[in-house]
């Protein structure tokens, strides 16, 4: 029986209403970023949740990014893992290393935080909870919680054909049983299979 897909997390309004879900398809993501823009701290909020989305990041994972944690240099993120997960260093795309210089012009603090509030202090667990669900709202989305942007990395690798082994270093995983998940609901992985040779 499939335990993936099951939990009643995410009600989407752009796809099917009636599928329960923890996590949000492509076509979902880019909605749900963009309407993370429209908010008083747009260039920070857009960033946090691409990196989330981008790095299969845990919330407290994010609040705890360093300015440090990036080399602009080798366009680089180092991923400081939780719960016994495998820390690594992850490649930045181009967008998303524009999008920290946006965000990064936008303070004038020395607080060695990526990600700060608007109180001068590091963003708090809290605060992306809060962010997430008024950015899901805003989007089209019920009940979204922050740990569906690490649950949709996953998906969408294994959608784009990501062997199972470097999704488990993508995420951090230390088994392999805790990424078979993100393959078993993977349509691709089916494609071609009665196509003559």
């Amino acid at each position: 029986m499939l335990d993936l897909a099951t939990t009643d997390n995410v009600k989407s309004a752009t796809t099917d209403p009636h599928r329960p879900k923890d996590f949000l398809d492509l076509t979902e993501i880019k909605s749900f970023l963009e309407a993370a823009k429209a908010g008083r701290q747009g260039t920070r909020d857009h960033l946090l949740f691409l990196m989330m989305y981008r790095h299969g990041l845990r919330c407290s994972e994010a609040v705890d990014l360093r300015i440090e944690d990036v080399s602009f240099d080798r366009a680089t993120l180092w991923v400081r893992r939780l719960k016994g997960s495998n820390s690594g260093m992850h490649p930045i795309e181009g967008d998303e290393l524009r999008a920290i210089r946006r965000y990064l012009a936008t303070r004038d603090d020395s607080l060695p935080w990526l990600f700060v509030s608007e109180r001068q202090g590091r963003l708090s667990r809290f605060a992306v909870n809060y962010l997430v669900d008024r950015t899901a709202k805003l989007a089209g989305f019920d009940n979204l919680h922050p740990h569906c942007l690490r649950h949709s990395c996953g998906y969408a690798l294994a959608d784009k054909g990501v062997d199972l082994r470097t999704i488990q270093e993508w995420l951090g995983h230390r088994s392999i049983e805790m990424t078979v998940r993100y393959t078993r609901i993977s349509q691709r992985r089916f494609s071609g299979l009665w196509r003559s040779g």
